[in-house]
């Protein structure tokens, strides 16, 4: 009896003689035993259903194996284009591989796991690269936005379904470039407003330390961990800070300003030695300086000006014990101006009822100084309007000297003696008998003169108090009387006895 499967056509030459043999070798083994047909048939029939057994079973594991393999094809040139996806690689269709109808599943396999490597190795760099440049973005955008770190947390997003190809990396480094010149420009900024604050502080004298502190800790001083604030915030603060310092300055400069000038005022009122205003010189010469120029270092500061306003003060106290002493000064002076040109000073301000009024206290001493010194300016722009009529008057006054010398050199028997100093006289009488002859003419011509000016200013042209035009008419009288009697005194005969 022969099995139908004994010989399938799939197995080998070798098999099917190997399974013939046993088959015979059964048959004999069972003869040699007398088994009966029933029996031989029934064993057959079973060792046919295992043999069927044992053949469906390896059929169902190679269809499996069969499964698997092109599922594990399939999931890896899956996994493939969606890394070259996200690589922004060529599609998967374009690379050189074995056509699928004469290539077996192991072959697409083998030809696609060292693919799928490769593409992770370069999936990992690609990854590594994006989070680098993504960390530095989150780092400078937290900088420039205030944002706290927490914002780093999206460089851990899931970067399988991210957009992984060169050119969304190019476009993240040219955000990074962009956020690197954003975050250079901006710390230039700060740099250029801290220096400012530190400037202004020096000048106005406060702490530098402790204004930008109030700003911001990192402005001043950066410890580990910990970078200078840039935020649009901190530029704010910062610009809010040198206004309120420029404020400061202006109002301080303003302040210095004011109160030297009462010390200038002072120093005059005081006639204050060089050598002691050289004292406050460096605090003074900041006036000469707009306010913006002034740079050095404590020159508005608080303590420079309560040291002028103690100076100020100082010297306040002082000119109330010397008032009385300046306005007696000041007084003589006034005095002396008008003796030199034959004003009479203002009675209302003299010496005694000066002092008599200071020490009642009916009057500012400071109201009387300036008023006094009202007396003087106005004195001095009368003695300039009267100096041409004063030289006139000088003129008119000696060549009067000069004639009544003349008149006594003439009646001295004497003169023409040899004596010494005879013909000095001589010279000087040819010289006053010229000066005579026209004190008439310089009479005259300074009554016009002087009359000229009395209709110019609209008063009186006084000499020691009395009007000079009527000096000069009763100069003229006289002259004239004096001459009359000269000639009747040359018309009486003279009789020698």
């Amino acid at each position: 009896m022969m099995l139908a499967f004994a010989s399938p056509s799939c197995c080998s030459v070798h098999t099917s003689s190997t399974c013939h043999t046993l088959l015979r070798e059964l048959e004999q083994i069972w003869k040699d035993i007398g088994e009966t047909e029933a029996d031989k048939n029934r064993m057959l029939s079973e060792l046919e259903r295992e043999c069927l057994e044992v053949y469906r079973r390896k059929v169902e594991e190679a269809a499996n194996t069969k499964g698997c393999l092109h599922q594990s094809v399939a999931t890896k040139e899956a996994e493939v284009a969606t890394l070259m996806a996200a690589l922004g690689e060529l599609n998967i269709n374009s690379l050189k591989q074995p056509e699928k109808k004469s290539a077996s599943l192991k072959e697409q396999l083998a030809f696609v796991t060292p693919l799928i490597d490769d593409l992770r190795v370069k999936k990992d760099e690609r990854v590594k690269q994006f989070a680098d440049v993504k960390t530095q973005i989150d780092k400078i955008t937290s900088e420039i936005s205030e944002y706290s770190n927490i914002i780093n947390a999206m460089s851990s997003l899931n970067l399988e379904d991210h957009d992984l190809s060169l050119r969304n990396l190019s476009e993240y480094k040219s955000h990074l470039r962009a956020l690197q010149k954003e975050k250079s420009e901006r710390i230039q900024k700060v740099v250029d407003c801290v220096n400012e604050v530190h400037s202004l502080c020096g000048v106005l004298g406060l702490d530098f330390g402790k204004t930008v502190s109030d700003v911001h800790p990192s402005l001043h001083e950066t410890s580990l961990g910990q970078s200078t604030n840039i935020s649009v915030s901190a530029l704010e603060s910062l610009e809010q800070a040198i206004f309120r310092l420029k404020t400061e300055r202006k109002v301080r400069y303003q302040k210095l300003k004011d109160v030297a000038g009462l010390l200038f005022e002072l120093w005059t009122l005081m006639d204050t030695t060089r050598e002691e205003k050289s004292k406050l010189s460096r605090i003074t010469s900041v006036l000469r300086l707009s306010e913006a120029e002034v740079t050095e270092p404590g020159a508005l500061s608080l303590e420079v000006i309560e040291q002028i306003s103690t100076e100020v003060e100082r010297l306040t106290k002082l000119k109330a014990s010397r008032m009385k002493e300046l306005v007696i000064k000041r007084r003589a002076e006034l005095e002396d101006i008008c003796y030199k040109n034959h004003i009479d000073p203002d009675p209302s301000t003299s010496a005694d009822k000066s002092s008599a009024m200071i020490d009642s206290g009916l009057v500012d001493p400071c109201e009387l100084l300036e008023n006094i010194e009202a007396q003087i300016n106005k004195a001095k722009d009368e003695a300039l309007s009267r100096k041409d009529i004063m030289d006139k008057i000088d003129w008119w006054l000696f060549a009067c000297e000069e004639e009544n010398w003349l008149e006594d050199y003439n009646q001295d028997y004497r003169r023409y003696s040899g004596g010494r100093g005879a013909h000095i006289n001589l010279k000087r009488a040819e010289q006053a008998r010229i000066k005579v002859t026209k004190i008439p003419v310089v009479v005259k011509a300074l009554i016009n003169k002087t009359l000229a000016w009395e209709d110019e200013k609209q008063k009186l042209f006084l000499y020691d108090g009395v009007r000079l035009v009527s000096i000069l008419e009763d100069y003229k009288v006289v002259r004239k009387q004096k001459e009359e009697s000269k000639k009747r005194a040359q018309s009486t005969p003279f009789y020698v006895f």
